[in-house]
């Protein structure tokens, strides 16, 4: 598989007919994206003319059909790994597996969540909406991160629709995005169009616009979805209601105007992360309600199934018997291909005949993560990150990048990581070299098309409908060659990705 390691022009058509020139593109991309930028990052222009906090593309990043099948099929893949971590977990809990699995995910979480998240008649629930973030090195994709409340949904959806105007065949089509969507809440709800929520927390403010944007757009289509800030909720014994409409934007301090009409929900998709939870208000009578099968909450309130050590479990050998017999060997091998090796920063000591499987240090067997400190900067090629429940755990604000560190700020971020065990847990990964690509981008201050190298990281949405989980759109974000860390900076290319012919 591969994907385009360089930009050329496809003269696609437009509305009002052919545009040849890559600018007079980006103009015509620039000048049909929402007014907010619906960006989570930095919401401001990195030029003057621009609408966008990023860099825009004249054209897709362009992906073979290979590695679109490939994706196609990780959906499926990855869909299956979420069941059989939320089995490992209930069988980990009855003492069918290691107690310590379940003592992994649960340690440090609140009771009421705990306790959510073992109801019986939610047993089954898994996110859904999925999306890894996918790093293209030379042995493959890598999936350094799977995310179930993730970001950019809105935002590449409204992306999606001046390239798709261009003529361009994007993955997912023009309204892969949409349609997902709406197809997950469907499924959700067993019922055609239900009503629906998207409560966007405080603490997730920053994706308000994007949110508040897919809401109003999936009502324009007849989907009646609200986005909503969870105070505007109201709970009585039989139903949630919403503001009809959605809440005013969360940075104003404008409320629902009293006489509002509040219309019931069935479907709750919650934007906001599970550590944030009692920041959150009415999250107890939102959790209630959904108890009480008044409404039913998406992605499920399950908080081992928004933790990275989940990589780790996959790769124990210990386990490795009930991955093979849960997934099947062939989907098993493909999954430890795409989910790097990972290692969780458990501080307690092992006994002296013991050593830590499939790593070493400094060419030396691992028995204590201690052993990470005062190695050279060569041999720390390595990244620290947070498991989940935690504000650091999402946007690369945890990472921690060990050749990137001097000395004493590694041995610092170890020492954090190895101390935080009892109410977050660490991962260790190995640094992973991203294959370098070449993309175009819009320079507004001069007007004309520059090229820049730089290395991609690929956003695949899915969303499960049923037992199948659909890919509705791809996301390319791409950095310049000389940064460590693939995120939406201001400095990024960042471009739906669209299907590219054979020759």
């Amino acid at each position: 598989m591969s994907v385009a390691t360089e930009s050329t022009h496809a003269h696609p058509a437009a509305a009002g007919g052919t545009i040849e020139d890559p600018a007079a593109r980006c103009r015509f991309i620039n000048e049909h994206l929402p007014e907010q930028t619906l960006y989570s990052d930095a919401k401001r222009a990195v030029q003057a003319g621009s609408r966008a906090s990023w860099r825009l593309s004249p054209e897709p990043f362009w992906l073979d059909r290979e590695t679109v099948a490939f994706l196609e099929q990780l959906g499926q893949d990855l869909l299956a790994f979420y069941r059989a971590t939320n089995t490992l977990y209930f069988a980990a809990v009855r003492g069918r597996q290691p107690a310590w699995v379940a003592d992994y995910f649960d340690r440090g979480r609140p009771d009421q969540l705990i306790d959510y998240g073992r109801l019986n008649r939610t047993r089954s629930h898994l996110p859904r909406v999925i999306r890894p973030d996918l790093f293209l090195t030379d042995g493959g994709f890598v999936a350094t991160e799977l995310d179930s409340v993730p970001g950019g949904i809105g935002f590449g959806a409204s992306l999606a629709e001046p390239y798709a105007a261009l003529g361009y065949p994007l993955v997912g089509g023009a309204s892969g995005m949409l349609e997902g969507f709406a197809a997950m809440l469907e499924s959700v709800a067993g019922e055609a169009r239900p009503s629906a929520a998207i409560v966007v927390s405080e603490e997730s403010g920053d994706y308000w616009d994007e949110m508040a944007w897919l809401a109003r757009t999936l009502c324009a289509r007849g989907y009646p979805v609200h986005a909503v800030r969870p105070k505007d909720v109201r709970f009585t014994e039989t139903a949630l209601l919403v503001p009809e409409g959605g809440s005013p934007g969360p940075r104003d301090e404008s409320e629902v105007p009293p006489d509002s009409r509040y219309v019931p929900i069935k479907v709750l998709y919650r934007f906001f992360e599970l550590y944030d939870v009692k920041n959150v208000p009415k999250w107890e009578l939102l959790f209630y309600a959904a108890k009480k099968q008044l409404v039913v909450i998406t992605p499920p309130i399950k908080s081992y199934l928004e933790e990275k050590l989940s990589f780790a479990l996959l790769h124990h050998p210990a386990l490795a018997p009930y991955w093979r017999q849960e997934l099947g060997p062939e989907r098993f091998e493909r999954l430890v291909r795409v989910l790097p090796p990972t290692w969780i920063l458990d501080p307690r000591p092992l006994p002296p005949h013991a050593t830590i499987p499939g790593i070493e240090l400094a060419g030396r067997a691992v028995q204590s993560w201690e052993q990470l400190v005062g190695l050279s900067q060569r041999e720390r090629r390595l990244v620290i990150k947070p498991s989940g429940f935690s504000p650091l755990s999402w946007g690369s604000r945890g990472v921690k990048v060990g050749h990137d560190l001097a000395e004493d700020e590694w041995a610092q971020a170890v020492r954090e990581a190895l101390g935080s065990f009892e109410t977050t847990r660490y991962v260790l990964q190995h640094f992973h070299d991203v294959r370098r690509v070449t993309v175009d981008w819009y320079d507004f201050a001069t007007g004309e098309v520059r090229r820049m190298p730089g290395r991609a990281r690929l956003t695949p949405y899915y969303f499960v409908v049923g037992d199948e989980a659909r890919l509705g759109a791809v996301t390319a974000t791409v950095v310049p060659i000389d940064k460590k860390l693939i995120h939406g900076m201001v400095d990024a290319v960042i471009a739906p990705c669209a299907v590219r012919a054979a020759p």
